[in-house]
């Protein structure tokens, strides 16, 4: 069985071996994530470059996102690298303060502005939500707090402001420069931190394209005001991750839950792809085996209908990248055995206003109604085989198409396999007959089975898909 749902891993330090990439590959990694809140660019294009390679030694197609760092809000440094806060004791965040010259009754802060977005009454979560802060005033610079929850803190954690509120704005500096870099490594997702709107994600895109970058526009949803404006954000971005991390801490962990099934039921609604992030295997940094919490919560995102499952520390600093890969992957085929419903309502309702968008939806319905063994979609794109990933069915949707790029933006879309297709001919029948030979080929159909095929005539225009065709193996000649 093919598993349909993606999986993001991390590289890192973890990950810088070519034998250990090899074996990320060979344990069903589908994309992988450089994260640029960490390591200088050109580390990024070495990996980005190592992993094409290695991609291409396997025969396969591997994604690359580059998530930008975005303005994380964070502490300064503590003259003894850490302290003890104790409940109930004043504690004071001055802005005007050296980064490194905290100690146990106030530290400095990055983001300067943090004074001018709260006020007494609010409440400020550090190290992702294990302290807090209630803020008793505001004089100046300084944000004098109360400490309801304590602990040990160290340097450079982490802020959020309960609620959300905070106007830091999405891009800064560093990511308009590495948005650049992004471009010039060809990265098939761009990923944003911090959107609060859709404005931020048209920013994003537009800069992107300016320095050359074709890739897709991954919005993290991480604020209470994403989660606010999360319909206008899915309109303009291609893909949605859950980056369950900064979110839960700002809209509180409880709320977390139906907030993830909400934006992924309402994300599939609107045609665009949803990755799950944070803490799904984090145990794993260390240890050989997941706990039993973390398989439910990525079997839950499964059968969510997520499209991607994403691994952070645990495959790039981890001491387990494999077999942390091996293991979501294991955990993802059982979640997927679940019966997927075949009657599906999606869109339904509406009107199609794409010819493409129709033969995509005709496919599909056709799809789970017959005994299909695969479905062949020849796309420019991508765009036809997206809308059939929006769909649940147990049946493989294969991307066939000439483009590169095409092949590995599909590695993101639930239950789509890219397939490097060339057109040989200005013929539809023979191209469908090629197609099929590929399939054949591959291992993915034989003699007797059934399969659909969605093309466009004239062929190789891209939103061009205007004809399927249902055939049976073997009543088609093969091409010699």
């Amino acid at each position: 069985m093919q598993r349909r749902t993606k999986i993001v891993a991390t590289l890192g330090p973890a990950t810088d071996d070519p034998k250990i990439l090899d074996k990320l590959i060979e344990a069903g990694v589908d994309l992988v994530r450089l994260n640029f809140s960490h390591d200088l660019p050109e580390m990024h294009k070495k990996r980005a470059d190592l992993v094409r390679d290695r991609a291409q030694a396997h025969g396969r197609q591997i994604g690359v996102i580059a998530d930008m760092q975005g303005p994380k809000i964070r502490i300064g440094r503590f003259k003894n690298k850490r302290v003890r806060l104790e409940e109930g004791q004043r504690f004071i965040i001055d802005a005007d303060m050296p980064l490194d010259a905290g100690d146990e009754t106030r530290v400095g802060l990055t983001y300067k502005a943090l004074p001018r977005d709260v006020a007494r009454g609010a409440t400020l979560l550090l190290d992702d939500g294990r302290i807090v802060l209630w803020v008793d005033e505001v004089s100046g610079a300084e944000i004098i707090c109360r400490v309801v929850v304590g602990g040990d803190l160290s340097d450079n954690k982490g802020v959020n402001r309960q609620g959300g509120g905070l106007s830091a704005h999405a891009l800064t500096d560093k990511d308009r420069e590495d948005i650049k870099w992004a471009a010039l490594i060809q990265a098939d997702y761009v990923a944003i931190s911090f959107p609060r709107n859709a404005k931020d994600i048209e920013e994003a895109r537009a800069l992107l394209r300016a320095a050359g970058g074709m890739g897709g526009i991954v919005a993290k949803i991480e604020r209470a005001e994403a989660v606010e404006a999360i319909e206008e954000i899915i309109r303009v971005s291609d893909a949605i991750m859950l980056a369950r991390g900064d979110l839960g801490v700002e809209i509180g962990d409880a709320a977390l839950p139906p907030v993830q099934k909400r934006i992924i039921r309402l994300a599939r609604k609107m045609n665009r792809v949803v990755i799950t992030a944070t803490q799904m295997m984090e145990s794993m940094i260390e240890n050989a085996i997941p706990t039993r919490a973390e398989v439910s919560d990525v079997a839950n995102a499964v059968l969510d209908g997520t499209d991607a499952v994403m691994l952070s520390a645990e495959t790039a600093t981890g001491k387990h990248p494999v077999a942390t890969v091996a293991a979501m992957d294991r955990v993802c085929r059982e979640a997927e055995k679940e019966d997927e419903a075949v009657f599906s309502m999606h869109r339904m309702s509406n009107h199609f206003e794409r010819v493409d968008e129709a033969i995509a939806m005709a496919v599909m319905y056709s799809a789970n109604h017959l005994p299909v063994r695969a479905i062949a979609a020849l796309t420019e794109s991508g765009s036809t085989a997206l809308w059939m990933s929006r769909i649940s069915s147990a049946v493989p949707i294969y991307a066939l198409t000439p483009h590169v790029e095409t092949r590995r933006k599909v590695t993101l879309y639930r239950g789509v396999y890219p397939v490097g297709f060339s057109l040989t001919s200005t013929d539809p029948a023979r191209i469908m007959t090629e197609a099929i030979d590929e399939l054949r080929r591959r291992g993915a159909v034989r003699d007797g089975d059934l399969v659909i095929l969605s093309i466009g005539e004239p062929l190789a225009k891209p939103g061009g898909t205007n004809t399927m065709k249902i055939v049976r193996v073997g009543d088609f000649a093969a091409i010699d």
